[in-house]
Formats: C-alpha cells, sequence, structure tokens
C-alpha cells in the first residue's frame, strides 16, 4: 500500500568526462582530475492523489495551469497591482476549457468576487457566448453568499446580453434560482426575458413559477404567469395536480 504522502531521498553522483585543456591549448588528461565523485541530495515529495481536486465535469479535471491561476488569484485579490499583473501573466494566457474551470471553481469555493472579476474578463473573450445556466450557477452561489446587489446586477447583465440562447434547462434553473431566494420580482424579469428569446416556457417553468408566486402571495405576477399557462395547457392546468400526486407517491 502506497503511503498517502512520503519522502524519498534521492543521490546523485555526477562524474561527467571533460578535457582538459591547458594555457597553451594543448589537451592534458582526457577527464578532469577529481578525487571524489560530487555528491548532492535532491528531495522529493510525493503527494497524495487522492487530495487532487474533483474533475468540475466528466471527463475534465483542472489542468496545473487552472490550478497556478486560482492558488496566483486568491493570493492577489487583496492587491489589486498584484491581481492585474495575475491576469496579463496568468489567466489571459489559459485556454478557453481552463479559463471557465477557473470561473465554476472559484464559484464552487465561494469566491465570489473573483469569480465575478474572472467572469467579467471571459466576457471580452472573442469566443465568449452567453449561458444562461451560467448565469443561473454564478446567481445561486450570489444569493447563498447573501450577496444580493450581485444577482440584481448579474440579472441586468443577462438581460444586455446579445444572442441569448432559448435554452429552456437554463431558464428553468435561473428562475429556481431565483424563487428559491425570494426574488419574486428578479423571476418575473428573467420570465419576459425568457419569452423575448423566443424560449416557450414550459410544464417545468409555470410550475416552478406557479407554486413559488402563490407561496409568496404575489398575487399579480401569479394572475399573469397562471394565464400564460392556461394559454398554453388549458384552463385546469392538470399538470400542476400531477406533479404533487408523483410526489406524494415518492
Amino acid at each position: 500500500m502506497r503511503p498517502s504522502s512520503a519522502l524519498q531521498t534521492v543521490t546523485i553522483f555526477s562524474s561527467l568526462p571533460k578535457t582538459f585543456i591547458s594555457f597553451n591549448g594543448q589537451p592534458q588528461s582526457q577527464y578532469l582530475q577529481l578525487s571524489k565523485p560530487k555528491r548532492c541530495l535532491l528531495m522529493i515529495t510525493m503527494r497524495d492523489r487522492s487530495k487532487n481536486p474533483r474533475p468540475l465535469q466528466k471527463g475534465r479535471n483542472l489542468s496545473i495551469e487552472a490550478i497556478q491561476t486560482i492558488q496566483a488569484l486568491k493570493r492577489a485579490k487583496k492587491n489589486e497591482g498584484l491581481m492585474e499583473q495575475v491576469f496579463n501573466s496568468k489567466f489571459r494566457r489559459l485556454l478557453k476549457l481552463d479559463m471557465m474551470a477557473v470561473l465554476k471553481d472559484l464559484l464552487r469555493q465561494n469566491e465570489c468576487f473573483l469569480a465575478l472579476k474572472v467572469f467579467e474578463d471571459i466576457r471580452k473573450e472573442y469566443w465568449y457566448k452567453p449561458q444562461v445556466l451560467l448565469y443561473a450557477d454564478m446567481i445561486k452561489v450570489m444569493a447563498s453568499n447573501e450577496l444580493f446587489e450581485q444577482v440584481e446586477l448579474l440579472c441586468l447583465c443577462l438581460k444586455k446580453e446579445t444572442n441569448v440562447q432559448p435554452d429552456i434547462e437554463g431558464f428553468n434553473a435561473l428562475l429556481t434560482a431565483l424563487v428559491s431566494f425570494n426574488l419574486p420580482k428578479l423571476a418575473m424579469e428573467c420570465y419576459y426575458l425568457m419569452k423575448g428569446v423566443g424560449c416557450e416556457p414550459d410544464r417545468s417553468s409555470f410550475r416552478i413559477l406557479i407554486k413559488s408566486l402563490e407561496s409568496m402571495g404575489e398575487t399579480g405576477p401569479l394572475g399573469i404567469v397562471r394565464q400564460d399557462a392556461q394559454n398554453l395547457y388549458g384552463e385546469s392546468l392538470e399538470f400542476l395536480e400531477e406533479d404533487e400526486e408523483m410526489a406524494v407517491s415518492q
């Protein structure tokens, strides 16, 4: 069984053949005359592989460059000048996948302001395309850390994005995150944005909103959403009752 952490001492002998040249330019000996071979000690630390970062997504681990960048960002977060150096020397040299991995790992560690700064930089990349699911993840982390001003700013940023794709999974995750933290106004704004980009709400969308708005007593927005749902699925909205029956049976 391999120990979790071990130190191995490697003894290295150095005795390399060299030709000795005298002052008159004539070779005097095939080898340098060494009385004893030089000995140096090299200390190698073996790290426990079980402590490696967990994969952020299936089949993808944090690269060495991404790990070093995260560590550098965390060290520099209280020094604005040093922070900019880290972005120039490390973060902006990363590949696209590593940039996204850095952002997601900072969110996982609840490094909210670092994550926002990284996201701001990512939005300047030529390959950047807005992802509603990523916004949902960021908003959930910010709200869980009670950074509601940043939640509002992210919602505003999403509304100003161009080429937002009609991602039903992403919008449902976003609606869930907002109503989970009792933010009905922002949830309704995202609901209108959802419809505005051509993403038709599905049964899950209406279920999330209707049940949450009912529990929060938001009768005005509730009436609007319920009317939209009835226009699509009929007056009875039977899928709401079906959901309750499934929950009881489970």
